[in-house]
């Protein structure tokens, strides 16, 4: 059995710790004892990018909250054109350091394409200051919206969060969110804010194995 080995711990914006882990090849993130996300299930992350991509230009102007390990990031930029933007919404400055640190042959460089933006912050402020601004939001923040790692995550999912994003979007943009689990009552508020919902059931494995997690999408 190869043991983990903690490589870096940093503090969640309103509590809680959260630490870097590895074992062998394969890498963690974990807050507290929940293993937030894990290298070796990168399947519904990867299928929130491509379920948008589906729905949008090549040029499309990108909103993503939450790098995480980055697997959302990788597949939008081997899917968009060269003249596409895509703006990270990181709320915890640490998980960007590790992908430039000791993540970074596993980053495989994506923060540095030109195409890229990395923002520092909240991602909910991004939508605020960007009417109008996006061809698609792609969020992937906490478990969805049933919050598990900051409360104020939570305000993303509310009729005014939604109303936000609506907002910052495009006509036809496109409004991707993740989720551990299904949620009617959140995939009936989309609808209510505006949105014509589809509701996707994705594995957790790019194999098609592992859990069953959720994406909505919703296009404006």
């Amino acid at each position: 059995m190869i043991p983990r080995e903690t490589i870096d711990t940093t503090t969640v914006p309103g509590g809680g710790e959260m630490r870097l882990v590895r074992r062998g090849r394969d890498w963690f993130i974990m807050l507290g004892r929940e293993e937030l996300m894990s290298s070796r299930m990168s399947g519904s992350e990867e299928a929130l990018a491509n379920l948008a991509c589906d729905r949008v230009g090549p040029d499309a102007r990108v909103l993503v909250g939450g790098y995480g390990m980055g697997f959302t990031l990788r597949t939008l930029l081997a899917r968009l054109g060269p003249e596409a933007k895509v703006t990270v919404a990181e709320l915890v400055p640490a998980v960007i350091a590790w992908a430039r640190g000791p993540m970074a042959e596993f980053a495989g460089g994506c923060l540095d394409d030109p195409r890229v933006a990395v923002v520092a912050g909240d991602v909910g402020a991004e939508i605020r200051a960007g009417r109008g601004r996006y061809e698609a939001i792609l969020l992937d923040v906490d478990n969805g919206p049933d919050g598990l790692t900051r409360k104020g995550n939570d305000g993303l999912y509310t009729m005014t969060g939604l109303t936000a994003a609506k907002d910052a979007l495009t006509p036809g943009g496109v409004l991707a969110v993740w989720s551990a689990a299904s949620d009617d009552v959140f995939a009936r508020r989309m609808r209510d804010a505006g949105f014509v919902v589809d509701e996707v059931v994705v594995r957790a494995r790019a194999s098609g194995k592992g859990a069953r997690h959720v994406i909505w999408v919703g296009v404006r």
